[in-house]
């Protein structure tokens, strides 16, 4: 999509998956794009439809947690568009961890038992629930790598005070815990997922999307229990499959590494696993919708007349 022109717009931000426009220093109109990152790098091909998914699914959660915390939404006038309140982000990624996988498990098979802060019991292995979940949070970096971080140090640094940690955590474990029991419903497992919160008018409030395959991953809970008896593999609806394969072709992010071909099958693949992720998580057949440029614009705009 070609970059748009609002009025009254303050500023632009294209990020790695989004394009950010700020209307009168107090509305973000949010555009979620077929972009695709993995290991904080943009791959070469856009994903079909990838940015309708997350955009519905966010708007979905969003809307099935506002009773648990007031969050940024407005309206979606777009499949793939969401207008909101600008909020004074925190710069922070609050990790919700359920299961050990992903970073938590490569950082536990290193011998490590403490992540940010948070102690994991001994004699677990790959995928099994933590006794509770538990909180991990990192550094929302403006470029390069998030990094991990201790609630301590969140509050020595300044990022939040040790009364909005509170708060921040609070909001977190509620939210992850009704994404569960979302997940339930629907035959999944939601393992592990982020947040993001920002501040408006003193109230702390939900930014970002929530428990998409991008901030989020899924197991399936048929068979769970016993593919973790076996050592199977786990079945899993997230974007873990494309690190994957990119970790599977030798590409971590890491300098002079390549990334490598997307083939047309493989694009083809993820825009699948994109749509089923949906289908399982929101339990209702995904529509796909393609708008023009023009088409979009339009949409937005009477949205914003109707906000102001």
């Amino acid at each position: 999509m070609n970059v748009m022109q609002f009025p009254h717009q303050t500023n632009f931000y294209s990020g790695k998956v989004r394009d950010v426009y700020t209307l009168n220093n107090n509305l973000l109109v949010m555009v979620a794009s077929n972009r695709i990152s993995a290991f904080d790098v943009i791959l070469p091909r856009p994903i079909p439809f990838k940015g309708q998914v997350l955009n519905q699914i966010a708007a979905y959660m969003l809307n099935a947690t506002k009773d648990i915390c007031p969050n940024w939404l407005l309206d979606v006038p777009a499949p793939n568009v969401s207008i909101g309140k600008k909020c004074v982000p925190f710069k922070i990624e609050m990790v919700v961890r359920g299961n050990l996988v992903g970073h938590a498990w490569r950082t536990y098979s290193s011998g490590r038992r403490e992540l940010c802060g948070a102690m994991m019991v001994e004699g677990l292995k790959e995928n099994d629930f933590f006794p509770t979940p538990i909180i991990t949070p990192s550094t929302k970096a403006d470029a390069g790598h998030d990094e991990d971080i201790s609630p301590k140090e969140i509050i020595e640094k300044g990022l939040c005070t040790a009364e909005e940690w509170k708060v921040l955590s609070d909001y977190a474990l509620k939210l992850f815990g009704r994404g569960k029991e979302i997940a339930a419903k629907r035959g999944l497992i939601l393992a592990d997922t982020k947040y993001e919160f920002g501040k408006l008018n003193g109230e702390i409030v939900l930014m970002d999307e929530i428990h998409t395959p991008d901030s989020s991953r899924y197991f399936y809970a048929d068979g769970f229990e016993e593919r973790q008896q076996t050592g199977e593999r786990q079945k899993q609806l997230s974007k873990e499959f494309v690190r994957e394969w990119l970790i599977a072709n030798n590409f971590m992010g890491k300098e002079g590494q390549t990334v490598p071909e997307m083939t047309d099958e493989w694009v083809d693949t993820i825009s699948k696993r994109y749509i089923e992720l949906y289908e399982k998580v929101i339990g209702e057949k995904f529509v796909p919708e393609e708008l023009s440029d023009e088409e979009t614009f339009e949409r937005i705009t009477s949205s914003l007349q109707k906000l102001s």
